[in-house]
Formats: structure tokens, sequence, C-alpha cells
């Protein structure tokens, strides 16, 4: 859920702040041309997009080893050097929910903690959901979510997801 949340807010950010002239409009990408998906990557960055693919691998791979060890061995990362990082790892004592200075850093729901985690939950389950839209949205449309969403509200009968069923597959089921 919580890569979900982050993933959503990384696939439209780029396309608002682009159309908007915050940032570079070269770099305001709809999602998936750019180069996050590697065969597609169109856009130039440090690297190619095949090490930028390995990259984030590795350093997904390293959150998810840590996570792994703490709930298989509780407070342990809080102990294993790590570049004097070690007591951020702590986590809160609780493997499903690191908590600790670099999860929680403001130490949200100290009053409230399993209320705070209820709403987790269901805002990575929506941003689950989210994803899904955004990537059946890029495979009928193909544009980006914001775009989409100006569509439909300057034509709600023109732009909407029954008057999109024509291009999947190439033909309407009703």
């Amino acid at each position: 859920g919580r890569w979900a949340m982050l993933g959503v807010a990384g696939i439209v950010a780029p396309e608002i702040l682009g159309g908007m002239g915050v940032i570079p409009e070269s770099t305001g990408l709809v999602w998936f041309t750019s180069g996050a998906i590697p065969p597609q990557g169109t856009f130039d960055y440090w690297a190619n997009p095949m090490t930028i693919f390995w990259v984030n691998m590795c350093m997904m791979n390293f959150a998810e080893i840590k996570r792994g060890q703490d709930y298989w061995f509780p407070g342990s990362q809080a102990e294993t050097p790590l570049l004097g990082w070690e007591k951020g790892f702590g986590g809160s004592g609780n493997p499903a929910y690191p908590g600790g200075k670099w999860f929680n850093p403001f130490n949200l729901g100290k009053d409230d903690m399993a209320s705070m985690q209820k709403k987790e939950v269901k805002n990575g389950r929506l941003a689950m959901m989210a994803f899904l839209g955004c990537m059946v949205q890029a495979a009928v449309t193909g544009e980006g979510p914001w775009k989409n969403i100006c569509d439909h509200v300057a034509d709600p009968f023109g732009a909407n997801m029954l008057a999109n069923f024509g291009a999947i597959g190439g033909a309407s089921p009703f």
C-alpha cells in the first residue's frame, strides 16, 4: 500500500507540474513514457533506463530484506551496524509497522496508533485501485491520468469509461 501511494503520486505529479510550468514541460511526461518501464523509456536520465531499473530493484531489495529481518527477528535492525543509521531502523516494536525515526519522524499516531494504521491500510488499498485505474486508462486512451480527468471535466459525456470501451480490443462489448 505504501508503494502504491508513492507510485500514484509519482504518476500524477510530473504531468500536473509540467502542464503548470513548474517543471520544464519536457520532463512533465506521462508515466508510461518516462523510462519507468525499460523498453518504453524515452527520456534521458543520468543513466540508461535498464541501469535505473536495476538500481531501483537493488534499493527495493535492500528495503524488503531489512523489513523481513525485522519481522523474523523483531528489534534486530537497531543492533545491526549500518553506517551509524541502525538506531533509526529500530522500529516500533511491532514488526508489521516499522515506525522509528526514519519511518515516523513526526511521531504521528502516538496516542491512537490503531486508528492511524487502519487509515493507512485504507489509503493504501485506495492507491492500489488508483494505480489499476492509471494502467487501464493508459492502455485504453494512451494518455496520462491528469489529461484524462481534464478531458472528462471538459466533456463528461464524450470522455468517460463507456465512451472509451470501443478502444478496448477494437470492438465495443455492447
